[in-house]
């Protein structure tokens, strides 16, 4: 229970010495700093509370310490009678010859070359002065920061964002706002942002000593800066975090998943010209301007996130847009499309004025993350996006309200789960043999349900392409051996082989190959695009 120096660990041995202290108390400092912990803003919220609490309890403040070397408490004494000697004039007098000669002059220079000439005691007359040998307590130096730093420094005071752990309530945080307080009259910043500390995937401290320690360099020459970085983002700061090699290694195919999405669209968009190409959003096809919403979406919800500083939420928003919306759903219905329709046709120009929107949200709101892969993205992606040299020299955009459709969004979140639904049928009979892929599948979709009855039917023209099948027909009657939807009870649906050809351009199987004499091994649509 007797206290032990934590580097040496030795005791501590205690002796009686005069201090210097800050009454929190004097002209209602304390109240003050209450009053502005209530005007700045605190990340997480619970911040607020913590560091009021510690303001109302604390005691006066020790700002002295007895060492050999620091920053010396500016004091003087009188060696006739012993009067303190600290005053405005003699501060100042102070600052004038640290200007000059450095702080480290204290130690080498008489009281009587620092103070005015023909200064005497104001008790007793005395001209002979001793100077203190104490130092200010360091935190008096880093709660002192934003004087020298901000206000002298050419920023704005009060600093926008303090960003610290969470044991600087009671350190920095605390003392910059007392210092600020008391000289200024107002806090030093504006917010103040808390994060946890490192902890080994087991919670517990990292160090050398226990062997659990990580170095920045070890994860560099493992990973790389970007995925270091997207592990960064991807974690919610304000509590301890977990670091592993095998933990940053599961990021890994988080990364994979961005940059593949980055490179199919790049890929894509290799003859499209946005100055003579673009599509309006009024005649795309209606899942073109459903992904359109869905990138304005996101892009807000970035934006809202990194004003935020929950940069967790970036790299989870734009990981889940392009495992779900992008690569699992848009980007794999689009596939026919691009590959098979005429280069030139409003329906493929239309996915590529799309993809180049996405191009853009994506590296512009990765950017401040995998700083390297959207640098080299950028190069390819400059010539549709146009734009500065570097990414970096690039804003965030603007999100655009007017591509922003909740309705149609919500439509086709129902269709990609009936699609859900339907591809879970596709796979009994891929692991049964009867089809190597869904093109070859044929489906029959029924249900009793008006509202998803009228949906189906609303896009029944387009239901081959989003499932990705080769035909599927809305029956009036539940067909025989049709399965009961698993997250949609009221559906039923059988899927079966087509009895169809398949055709060798497009890989569908249409009722249509074979009709075209001069075309025998392709469908009717793929007949004409080839013609032309």
């Amino acid at each position: 229970s007797y206290p032990h120096c934590w580097r040496c660990k030795q005791p501590v041995i205690f002796r009686a010495t005069e201090q210097w202290f800050v009454s929190v108390s004097h002209q209602d400092l304390r109240e003050k700093m209450l009053g502005e912990i209530g005007r700045v803003g605190w990340i997480p919220g619970w911040g607020q509370a913590r560091i009021r609490t510690m303001v109302e309890q604390r005691p006066d403040w020790c700002i002295s310490r007895q060492r050999v070397w620091g920053i010396p408490i500016p004091a003087f004494y009188c060696e006739k009678c012993g009067e303190v000697i600290l005053s405005r004039e003699t501060v100042l007098a102070v600052r004038d010859y640290f200007a000059e000669h450095g702080s480290n002059s204290w130690f080498t220079t008489d009281a009587s070359e620092i103070l005015p000439e023909g200064y005497a005691c104001g008790e007793c007359g005395g001209n002979q002065f001793r100077k203190e040998t104490d130092i200010f307590d360091v935190w008096f130096e880093s709660g002192s920061s934003h004087r020298s730093v901000v206000k002298h420094g050419g920023f704005t005071w009060p600093a926008d964002l303090y960003l610290e752990g969470t044991d600087q309530h009671r350190g920095w945080f605390q003392l910059s706002l007392l210092t600020a307080t008391a000289a200024d009259g107002a806090a030093p910043f504006r917010t103040v942002l808390t994060h946890g500390f490192v902890v080994d995937e087991k919670g517990e401290k990292m160090s050398k000593s226990l062997g659990n320690f990580i170095s920045v360099a070890d994860v560099l020459k493992r990973f790389g800066g970007d995925i270091f970085r997207l592990w960064v983002s991807s974690v919610d700061y304000r509590q301890d975090i977990n670091l592993s090699f095998d933990i940053i290694a599961h990021l890994s195919s988080g990364y994979r998943r961005i940059r593949n999405t980055i490179r199919y669209v790049l890929g894509n968009l290799n003859d499209f010209d946005p100055g003579a190409d673009r599509v309006d959003a009024a005649d795309m096809p209606e899942i073109d301007r459903w992904a359109g919403s869905r990138t304005q979406s996101l892009l807000g919800q970035c934006r809202a996130a990194y004003e935020s500083y929950e940069f967790h939420r970036v790299y989870h928003l734009v990981h889940n847009f392009c495992a779900v919306d992008m690569s699992s759903f848009y980007l794999d219905i689009l596939k026919d499309r691009l590959y098979a329709s005429p280069a030139k046709s409003l329906e493929r120009r239309s996915a590529q004025t799309v993809l180049c929107g996405v191009l853009d949200v994506l590296i512009k709101v990765l950017a401040p993350i995998l700083v390297y892969s959207v640098e080299d993205a950028w190069k390819e992606a400059r010539q549709h996006l146009g734009g500065a040299e570097s990414p970096h020299l690039e804003l965030l955009p603007e999100v655009d309200d007017a591509l922003i459709d909740t309705d149609l969004e919500g439509r086709w979140a129902r269709l990609s789960k009936v699609r859900d639904e339907v591809a879970r049928e596709i796979e009994k009979l891929r692991n049964a043999g009867e089809v190597k892929s869904s093109l070859e599948a044929s489906v029959v979709l029924h249900t009793t349900d008006a509202d998803l009855l009228g949906l189906l039917t609303q896009y029944e023209a387009m239901l081959s392409e989003v499932f990705i099948v080769s035909e599927v027909e809305l029956a009036g009657d539940e067909p025989a051996g049709a399965a009961p939807g698993v997250d949609i009870a009221e559906l039923r649906i059988m899927v079966k082989r087509s009895a169809h050809t398949k055709c060798e351009r497009c890989w569908n199987l249409r009722e249509s190959v074979g009709a075209d004499p001069e075309y025998p091994d392709i469908c009717e649509r793929c007949a004409t695009v080839v013609r032309g």
